[in-house]
């Protein structure tokens, strides 16, 4: 039972010690993943290397030159397997975000354009109705002269 206690207390020490530095990393690559998939507008297994070299570069500078260039070179080996198998996954469910993202810009755009023509008709028909009400005055008008 104190074995129990001693590994559970060690696991929370070094537990907490590597869960930010994990989260800081999966945070890091998944935001310059999203950001190239986003400006470059495709997803494909470069954009997943490159971010996985950057947060490995960005993780070892404090080594140097040389630990640069072995986070570097460890982020994109292992950017690549991981970008892969999310692609994969994003293709078994059916939908990629590319697919995804297309599909609501599409809908947005076709309500905006209902919203459009709905407003359109509406300005219409208050051009209508006022140009017929300006010619029950003229004739109004005539009618008293």
């Amino acid at each position: 039972q104190s074995a129990h206690r001693a590994g559970l207390r060690s696991f929370i020490r070094y537990g907490w010690r590597w869960s930010w530095r994990v989260a800081a990393f999966v945070t890091v690559f998944n935001t310059v993943s999203t950001g190239l998939s986003v400006y470059r507008n495709k997803t494909t297994i470069s954009n997943f290397a490159s971010a996985g070299a950057f947060t490995g570069a960005l993780f070892r500078m404090h080594l140097g030159l040389q630990g640069m260039a072995g986070g570097f070179v460890f982020g994109t080996a292992f950017g690549i397997p991981a970008g892969g198998l999310l692609m994969v996954m994003q293709k078994l469910a059916g939908e990629t975000l590319q697919e995804k993202r297309n599909r609501e810009r599409r809908e947005l755009y076709e309500q905006k354009l209902a919203e459009w023509q709905s407003r359109l008709s509406v300005t219409e028909v208050l051009g209508q109705t006022e140009s017929n009400a300006q010619g029950g005055l003229e004739t109004e008008r005539a009618r008293e002269s």
